[in-house]
């Protein structure tokens, strides 16, 4: 029998409808926390999350603070909080990296509004 994997949140969270919006990775730079009035964002495989209801995670000091205003996606892929890993490539990882990587997408997806997609 297979694993299942249930990411829904323990509390429900009523999400907006996804957004398409582009997003440059300048705009996306700029939403790393720094600012306490302005949001922070996470992308993963091109999406932009809003994440700045979860400000003691992903803002300044935060244990994932490495990861706003970035393409998260090798970094999460390799579970790893390391800044050189904070990018966006991801295509050349493993099978498993790729799979881990999956499934942080769908964590993010059923707490945080998506508002974007990043501009290259």
């Amino acid at each position: 029998m297979s694993e299942s994997k249930n990411f829904s949140p323990a509390e429900p969270v009523a999400l907006d409808p996804p957004k398409d919006d582009p997003i440059t990775v300048e705009e996306l730079a700029k939403a790393d926390g720094s600012n306490p009035t302005t949001p922070i964002y996470i992308a993963i495989k091109g999406t932009v999350f809003d994440v700045s209801r979860n400000r003691a995670s992903y803002g300044p000091g935060g244990a994932y603070h490495v990861f706003a205003g970035k393409d998260a996606s090798r970094g999460l892929a390799k579970s790893s909080v390391k800044p050189e890993d904070a990018v966006a490539e991801w295509i050349d990882l493993d099978e498993k990296e790729k799979g881990v990587l999956n499934d942080w997408y769908t964590f993010f997806s059923k707490r945080y509004n998506i508002i974007g997609k990043v501009k290259l």
